[in-house]
């Protein structure tokens, strides 16, 4: 892979909207060089015979079962709202 240059680190400082110096754009090409370096020797290492996983550890849904229950009363409901017309709530609009 090809080394990343300075113009590139700005250019991605500006896509993010973020003010860099010289200074900060060069500190920011030598970590980002140093990071891709130590990406490209995790390409290095034999994975043969290691299975492919999404995941480390099992996933588990810790929520509960949904359970029926039964609702609002429309009525009652209706009766704490400020506006309703024709059994639902109404409200003012906001997209005019």
């Amino acid at each position: 892979m090809a080394a990343i240059t300075k113009d590139q680190v700005k250019h991605v400082a500006n896509l993010a909207r973020l003010a860099i110096t010289e200074e900060e754009a060069e500190h920011y090409t030598e970590k980002l060089a140093s990071i891709i370096e130590f990406a490209e020797q995790l390409n290095e290492v034999d994975t043969s015979g290691v299975e492919p996983t999404t995941h480390p550890v099992p996933l588990v849904n810790v929520l509960r079962e949904d359970e029926p229950s039964k609702g609002l009363d429309r009525d009652l409901m209706l009766k704490n709202v400020p506006e309703h017309e024709d059994g639902m709530v109404k409200v003012p609009s906001i997209l005019g």
